[in-house]
């Protein structure tokens, strides 16, 4: 299975990876609440160490935060103060309950194969107008970094494609050159779409 390396991972580093360096995407996280009402219902899938929902929170927006690691959730709600949801995205079951889903380099670990039935309910999650964000590591076939994670590397035209045959409108695919986690230069997809 390609993604037991890549849960091993996160449990046995969560510590490490939640305490990490990181720069928050602020630029990313603005754009993506400007889009926002006031005080919206904000789903975070794969939210790390909790950074970024705990900026969301700090900004008055309702977030539901939740991570495919029990490790990394544990971190994260001592960050935020709030319990985290435990599940992965093929778990996700909600519908028409979110106004915005930020997905910062999370479904980037979803087997190419499921992707299109986790934005299928990613999609039936949010409401009527509702908007992801979403990151990618780029490339032309899926495979693993050195720390033996699995990334589904799709590229622009690939996603593109398969976000418009699974119903969302208003696609936007920009890219952007900067490191992830591994330290090593990596192309990523910043992609916006509506329900």
């Amino acid at each position: 299975m390609p993604l037991e390396r890549t849960f091993y991972f996160y449990e046995e580093n969560a510590e490490t990876y939640a305490n990490r360096a990181r720069s928050l995407p602020k630029q990313q996280l603005d754009a993506f609440l400007a889009g926002l009402a006031p005080g919206a219902a904000i789903l975070e899938l794969g939210c790390g160490g909790g950074q970024d929902s705990a900026y969301m929170l700090a900004h008055g927006f309702d977030v539901t935060s939740t991570d495919g690691s029990a490790e990394l959730a544990r971190k994260a709600e001592v960050l935020i103060g709030r319990p985290i949801r435990v599940m992965l995205f093929q778990e996700l079951d909600a519908d028409s309950a979110f106004d915005g889903v930020w997905a910062q380099a999370s479904l980037l670990h979803v087997p190419r194969p499921e992707l299109p039935a986790v934005f299928a309910r990613i999609r039936r999650a949010l409401r009527t107008g509702g908007i992801i964000h979403a990151t990618f590591k780029a490339g032309d076939a899926e495979g693993h970094d050195g720390f033996g994670r699995y990334y589904n590397y799709p590229s622009a035209e690939w996603l593109s494609e398969l976000l418009t045959k699974v119903g969302w409108r208003n696609i936007t695919i920009s890219e952007s050159d900067r490191g992830g986690y591994d330290g090593k230069p990596t192309r990523w997809l910043v992609v916006g779409a509506q329900r």
